[in-house]
């Protein structure tokens, strides 16, 4: 599917939706128009016809200027079929999904000799991308729209997208990543979706929080090892390596326990004595013999 195409399909599931952000007013009674203008065929392809209160509204989707016919030529045609139809008025908006090349001239009107004929057009690249953020239906277009951090807007756009219905989520989401394709890198797509998607997991939250957990738990437990520690090289003086060994198995709790008993362990300054420590490390039985 096309990206221009895709943008129809999307004004067409969703197209109360669309008219109220191109014609900037809410809009509650509109209808697709599947209609059949051909006197010969045109390329109709990413063209989306709605009914109104008394008007009829045509939006048409462009990635590129450049097109056979010339743009403002299709537009005047399709007003011309359209109102010969249905004898209303016509509110006709161009929206382009990229910016042209520098230099490039937007056109708005068909002009030739005295038959002059004016349309809209939006620059998605010039919209404030909040509309987009907060509406579902219009959250593929968001990554197109005005920013001066792409990455950051992609960010959002992830978050919002995971924030939707789990009903919602999966085809929206799918929309978002192909139109965001014309945008910013594929790989970089991947990876802001895929983590946004794990950062919404439930068990990916439980990970994260038991980890966060974990890493103050042994932040403090080496802390209480380099304190016991010191206070045992002062008391009974330098340890031998498996008195070293078997601290480094005792749990926080128990670091905690050994600092309140070395409070009552005889210091011996001129000999070394691990009797008081044995004793202590007997009622964790742990089986410790020192030598």
């Amino acid at each position: 599917m096309s990206f221009d195409n895709l943008c129809k399909l999307l004004s067409e599931k969703h197209p109360a939706t669309f008219a109220s952000w191109v014609l900037g007013t809410p809009q509650t009674s509109v209808t697709v128009l599947k209609t059949e203008l051909s006197i010969e065929p045109i390329r109709a392809d990413y063209v989306t016809f709605l009914q109104l209160q008394g008007r009829i509204l045509h939006l048409e989707f462009q990635t590129k200027l450049e097109s056979t016919p010339p743009l403002p030529l299709r537009m005047v045609d399709y007003w011309v079929r359209l109102y010969r139809l249905y004898r209303l008025p016509i509110t006709q908006v161009v929206v382009l999904l990229l910016p042209p090349a520098p230099g490039t001239v937007i056109e708005t009107v068909f002009c030739v000799e005295t038959t002059r004929h004016e349309y809209r057009v939006i620059r998605l690249w010039e919209e404030n991308p909040e509309l987009f953020l907060n509406e579902p239906a219009l959250l593929p277009l968001a990554p197109l729209a005005a920013t001066t951090q792409p990455q950051a807007l992609l960010q959002q756009v992830v978050i919002k997208v995971n924030q939707l219905e789990p009903r919602q989520r999966p085809e929206i989401s799918a929309y978002t990543q192909i139109l965001a394709g014309l945008k910013y890198n594929q790989d970089l797509i991947r990876q802001l979706f895929r983590e946004g998607m794990m950062r919404e997991s439930v068990i990916y939250q439980e990970i994260l929080r038991e980890g966060e957990q974990r890493g103050r738990e042994e932040g403090r437990k080496a802390e209480g090892q380099l304190l016991i520690l010191r206070q045992l090289t002062r008391r009974v003086g330098e340890l031998p390596p498996e008195v070293l060994d078997r601290i480094e198995t005792l749990s926080l709790e128990q670091l905690e326990n050994l600092g309140e008993a070395l409070l009552d362990f005889q210091a011996m300054p001129t000999a070394v004595n691990y009797a008081d420590l044995e004793t202590w490390f007997g009622t964790l039985d742990i089986g410790v013999k020192m030598t």
